[in-house]
């Protein structure tokens, strides 16, 4: 059951200079703490880098010195059921190695 409050992911980042084109990292290790209704990616590098939610295939794209937010709310559905991204979910990047960190951020209903 959740409550009526939310909590912010803590921070995890990877640093771009460990990338390699073909090789996938995992930005958050241990994934996400909750079933999260926004997520945030934030390339501070300076490569551009994909996104990918399955550690397999491309499904974003971000330019270098850029961010996108995700917002599973807008995908709610009538009769209060919502879209979340599910609670362990791991977020990989894949890109050319670069100079700064890509972080990830998000917010998730606190459960009781």
């Amino acid at each position: 059951m959740s409550k009526d409050s939310i909590k912010p992911l803590l921070i995890t980042s990877v640093n771009s200079n460990t990338l390699g084109l073909g090789a996938y990292a995992v930005i958050n290790a241990d994934g996400l703490d909750g079933p999260c209704f926004l997520i945030k990616v934030t390339n501070a590098s300076s490569e551009p880098i994909f996104v990918s939610y399955d550690g397999v295939n491309d499904h974003d794209v971000l330019l270098d010195d850029a961010e996108f937010n995700v917002d599973f709310q807008n995908n709610s559905r009538p009769g209060n059921k919502v879209a979340l991204l599910p609670k362990g979910t791991k977020i990989y990047v894949r890109g050319n190695a670069g100079q700064g960190f890509i972080y990830l951020s998000g917010w998730y209903q606190e459960s009781i």
